[in-house]
């Protein structure tokens, strides 16, 4: 029974050793999901507001704008997916992969060719291992995005989307998938079409879907324009991208904070549940270990007597 002790009390140092870990990795977590919070709601009225002014610039002139104009017969279409650099973090980055995958499937059943874009490991490396085509990928900053990686990731799709229609390259649609920001028990993976610029929704802050009555009904500023609204669009509609890849790049971090928050809680919690049935299973096999002990000194002392008094008969 010894060595069995031994092997419990070996397994329980182990396991305190992951659950030092784990709470370590949660409080982390818990601290940056803080900075997150502020930086999600630092950004979206700029969002807000960019968002507004392109709707006002687009529906006050009668121009027809590349990244407005719905296409006639769209078959291509490009899906930006947001998932994370590191693991730990429990279903965060599946879920995104499994929204973008029904987003991938519709969009195919629709008709149209699909070009996948990745930010994060994860995402890149559930694509490579299945050998997937990805048109073109971001690592590295998953946990902790700054804007000029929201303009490095918007260039490429940019590009495509104002591309001659046929061109190599070339997309009708861009289509973005993150996980959204709900509250600290809550992250949700979600879909949503970028571009054309649905003029009716575009007034939707980031993050609240595609359709806001309130805001869709808004009465907007008149402008005029210098030189002309072409322009203006040219240089509108760019920032309102960045804006919104930035925000859900900044929502997606929030979200893999909080569910990395989550998972490494569920896994101390767990080690401390591991640890007392462990403990348990040592004190019985030492309480073992100390019964069979006694018993063989009993049964030893009883020989003996025996044996003394049968040599002095």
């Amino acid at each position: 029974m010894g060595a069995q002790l031994r092997v419990y009390k070996r397994r329980i140092r182990s396991v305190q050793s992951t659950k030092k870990i784990t709470k370590a990795m949660e409080m982390i977590a818990a601290s940056r999901i803080v900075k997150a919070q502020r930086q999600v709601a630092a950004s979206t009225p700029y969002a807000t507001e960019l968002t507004r002014a392109v709707t006002a610039v687009a529906q006050g002139s009668e121009s027809k704008h590349a990244l407005t104009t719905e296409s006639e017969n769209p078959t291509r279409a490009a899906v930006l997916l947001v998932t994370s650099d590191r693991g730990l973090a429990g279903g965060y980055s599946s879920n995104a992969i499994k929204t973008a995958e029904a987003l991938s499937r519709r969009l195919t059943e629709e008709g149209k060719e699909v070009d996948t874009y990745i930010v994060g490991r994860k995402g890149v490396s559930y694509y490579g291992f299945r050998e997937r085509p990805v048109a073109q990928s971001w690592t590295g900053f998953s946990d902790s995005p700054r804007y000029e990686h929201a303009k490095m990731v918007a260039e490429p799709l940019i590009e495509a989307i104002t591309a001659e229609a046929g061109a190599e390259g070339s997309v009708d649609e861009l289509h973005l998938v993150y996980t959204e920001f709900v509250s600290m028990m809550t992250q949700t993976p979600v879909d949503r079409r970028m571009l054309p610029l649905t003029l009716d929704a575009a007034g939707a802050e980031p993050g609240e879907g595609e359709a806001t009555e309130a805001k869709g009904h808004e009465i907007l500023p008149l402008y005029d324009f210098e030189p002309s609204a072409e322009d203006v669009l040219d240089a509108l509609l760019p920032r309102y991208v960045e804006s919104r890849i930035y925000n859900a790049l900044l929502q997606a971090a929030a979200s893999e904070h909080a569910a990395r928050r989550r998972a490494m809680k569920s896994a101390t919690d767990n080690a401390e549940e591991l640890i007392k049935s462990l403990t348990r299973l040592a004190n019985a096999a030492r309480q073992a270990d100390i019964t069979q002990e006694i018993s063989e000194i009993v049964g030893g002392a009883s020989a003996l007597a025996d044996a003394s008094a049968g040599s002095d008969r």
